[in-house]
């Protein structure tokens, strides 16, 4: 009887293609679970605070794909033979994205806490930082030609730039949301508490089907290769 070997770099392709389900998967689901928050008109505010609490604990999963797909991406373009990294890059990356994963979870742990502030703040220059990285690899290679020398690969690693820059957006723009949300608790719905709160939904929104754009995407170009 003849039996199927798997190799690493394809085992790391199936986990990489799991993380990307469970992202766009579970962030849809997050966006449904908003876009029911935003009718009052067909549910009362302790319902809707229910849906909200629902929103942010999903939102914990496209979270965690983000942070793995950083070292899990680097260690595929290593293990596939298209950019060769010494070991102590690859163990720098999975610490990177080990660090990342503890800082998501520690502030989810302790929401509403100086603690859970300074998690946000460290992890937001961690993916400023990480936004420059991925979009300087992709531009450098795209014109050098290296270190990732197929086009649709050095595509791709820009492109994954690009969705932290628009990641940041989404929480640049949904930051007044808490005291926004807060005012509403506090004096209940009206078109005063609710009008700018559904305002700043809205212009997160732009930022979300950006990140579902590129998402998409990136997606066709490491599966399609078409260039």
């Amino acid at each position: 009887m003849d039996f199927m070997t798997v190799s690493f770099y394809q085992l790391l392709v199936f986990v990489h293609i799991i993380l990307f389900v469970l992202w766009l998967g579970a962030d849809v689901g997050v966006f449904m679970l908003g876009q029911h928050f935003r009718k009052r008109d067909k549910y009362d505010l302790p319902q809707r605070l229910v849906l909200l609490q629902l929103l942010v604990n999903l939102d914990m999963v496209p979270r965690t794909a983000w942070a793995l797909m950083v070292p899990l991406t680097l260690t595929m373009v290593d293990a596939g033979g298209w950019w060769v990294l010494p070991g102590w890059a690859l163990a720098a990356a999975w610490a990177v994205g080990g660090f990342w994963l503890w800082l998501v979870w520690d502030a989810h742990r302790h929401e509403q806490t100086a603690r859970a502030a300074r998690d946000k703040k460290i992890e937001s220059y961690l993916t400023i930082g990480l936004t420059v990285f991925y979009i300087g690899l992709g531009m450098i290679s795209l014109t050098q030609g290296a270190p990732l020398a197929p086009l649709w690969l050095a595509t791709k690693a820009f492109m994954f730039g690009l969705i932290f820059a628009a990641a940041i957006m989404i929480d640049v723009a949904f930051k007044p949301v808490g005291p926004q949300l807060g005012k509403l608790i506090a004096d209940g719905s009206s078109d005063e508490t609710e009008i700018p709160l559904l305002h700043t939904m809205n212009r997160t929104r732009i930022w979300v089907w950006i990140v579902y754009l590129l998402l998409v995407a990136t997606a066709f170009l490491g599966n399609i290769k078409p260039f």
